[in-house]
This record gives structure tokens, C-alpha cells and sequence, in this order.
């Protein structure tokens, strides 16, 4: 399954590829029988989670063969359940590049009104691109989650001010992005185009950028107000392991 799985991530357009899941997904599952491992998300138990990754970042037990979550979901899922509103007040909610494990569960909230975008995918109910989201009026959503986006868009800066934009005052918004915290800088070269040499120096042929301990102040310049919970501090090392969380993952919520 490791081997077939890099196969698809390596070859297979995105959009492509998350129609194939939808239809494989379940399954694939049901070789998957135990209790070692639990998702957070779907509430099931695996005896392990599917391998995941691109090239040397590929590695074993993280995404859940039936809902499709990774480690950052699971953990994020369990953030947004515990410590926000979102599912007890009435908000308006764009989730920009919606990210199968969690479409269904927002839909199924009664008091959300959940719109889902990305340019490409075919689950998006807007195709827009989030440098120029001319789609939505300003002052328009509650809340936006943008998780792991930001490392794929050169232009990181209309972005950032077209979430801005659109967010009403005192709204807030998640935006994650895979960092690696041995980088005290984010480093970017518009001059890599090539697919193996973006791979190897950002992580993944389709990154345009490596973020480091400076994504906060990057996101402070752009306007919004952060705050850097590091809510995996609340989890014992044995929920760590059962729910296979990242130990460093710090969740950015930024106001406007």
C-alpha cells in the first residue's frame, strides 16, 4: 500500500486524486481492523494509519484509510470541538482547499453556513483563487480556515490581504502551514521551478517556499492579530501516540 500510495501522490493532477479516494476510501478501511491507533475526526480505530508523503518526507502511520485525516486534521478537529464557538454559534465559514475529512461534518452543522473554495478541487463549491477571492464581498465570513495553503501560493502577500479582506472585524481565521522549526527564517526562491529540486529544498515539488520560526511575525505584518496555541501540550504522550499527532504542531488562530 506505501509503495502505491507514493505512485499516486507522485503522478496522479490533486483533483484527480481526490475523486479516486472518494470512491476507495472505505475499503480500503475495513484491512485496517484494530485499536492501535484511533482518528479523531471519523471516531474509528485502525490498527494503523496508511503511510503518506511526498519523496523523503514520506513516512508511515498517518493518514486514517477512512476518513482521510492526516495529524494536523486530528489535531485540529479536536482544537476547533474544545476551544472555539464554531460549532455552537451561528457563523458564516469559508474553508478555502477543503479538505475531505472535515466537508461532511461542517455541512451537517446546522447553525454553519459553510462554503467551501480552491481553484482546482472538485469538491469546492467556488472555484476562486486566493489572491484574488473578487468572489466575496468584504467584511463577508466569521470564520476561515486556509490549512496548509500558503506554502503553494508565490504570492504570499495578496494572500494574506485578501483573507484579510474578506473576514469581518473581530473575525478569525486558521492558517497552518508545514514549518520546519530548525529554520529560524522562511526561505524562498522564485528561481527553483524544477520539480525534483523543489522537493528536495521545500519538501514537496508543488511548495514554494520552507517556513520557519518566523511564520507568526509573517502573519503579523500582514495585518492580523496571532495567537500561537500550542494546544498539543494538553494531550499525554500515550494520547499523542494512539491519535499519531505531530508532538511540535502549534495551531495559528489570527484575528482581524
Amino acid at each position: 500500500m506505501k509503495g502505491i500510495i507514493k505512485v499516486l501522490l507522485k503522478y496522479i493532477p490533486r483533483p484527480l486524486l481526490i475523486k479516486i479516494s472518494m470512491f476507495f476510501r472505505k475499503p480500503v478501511s475495513l484491512f485496517y481492523k484494530g485499536d492501535n491507533v484511533k482518528c479523531t475526526v471519523c471516531e474509528r480505530s485502525f490498527s494503523k494509519f496508511l503511510s503518506y508523503g511526498y519523496g523523503d518526507a514520506h513516512k508511515k502511520n498517518r493518514l486514517c484509510p477512512y476518513c482521510l485525516s492526516l495529524e494536523r486534521h486530528r489535531l485540529l478537529w479536536l482544537f476547533l470541538k474544545n476551544k472555539t464557538n464554531i460549532f455552537n454559534d451561528t457563523k458564516k465559514v469559508l474553508h478555502i482547499a477543503p479538505e475531505q475529512p472535515f466537508i461532511k461534518r461542517f455541512k451537517e452543522t446546522q447553525k454553519l453556513t459553510y462554503i467551501t473554495a480552491d481553484l482546482e478541487s472538485p469538491i469546492a463549491d467556488v472555484k476562486t483563487d486566493i489572491r484574488d477571492m473578487n468572489v466575496f464581498e468584504n467584511d463577508s465570513f466569521d470564520v476561515l480556515i486556509c490549512n496548509h495553503v500558503l506554502e503553494h501560493i508565490d504570492d504570499e502577500k495578496k494572500a494574506l490581504s485578501e483573507i484579510l479582506r474578506i473576514l469581518k472585524p473581530g473575525a478569525w481565521a486558521i492558517l497552518q502551514v508545514p514549518i520546519n522549526y530548525a529554520l529560524n527564517n522562511t526561505f524562498e526562491d522564485n528561481s527553483i521551478t524544477d520539480r525534483k529540486e523543489r522537493e528536495k529544498i521545500f519538501g514537496q515539488y508543488d511548495h514554494v517556499r520552507m517556513y520557519g520560526k518566523d511564520y507568526p511575525e509573517r502573519l503579523r505584518k500582514a495585518g492580523f492579530k496571532v495567537t500561537e496555541d500550542k494546544y498539543i501540550n494538553s494531550f499525554t504522550s500515550e494520547e499523542i501516540e494512539l491519535y499519531k499527532f505531530d508532538p511540535h504542531e502549534i495551531i495559528y488562530v489570527c484575528y482581524k
